[in-house]
């Protein structure tokens, strides 16, 4: 696959990405399981992270 040729079935078929792109500073990240995003943040995430489900992540 070329990049153009993915991005295009991405773009085609969006379900496939379930998780937010997140960019930073530091970088960019699907951020699928959603506590990478924790990773690429530019300062320390104050406090405890807590999922979609309640887990308590960091």
């Amino acid at each position: 696959w070329s990049d153009e040729q993915l991005l295009d079935f991405i773009e085609q078929h969006p379900i496939l990405i379930n998780r937010p792109i997140v960019v930073t500073p530091l970088g960019a990240r699907l951020c699928r399981p959603s506590e990478v995003v924790l990773e690429i943040l530019p300062q320390p995430f104050p406090g405890p992270f807590t999922k979609e489900d309640g887990e308590v992540v960091g």
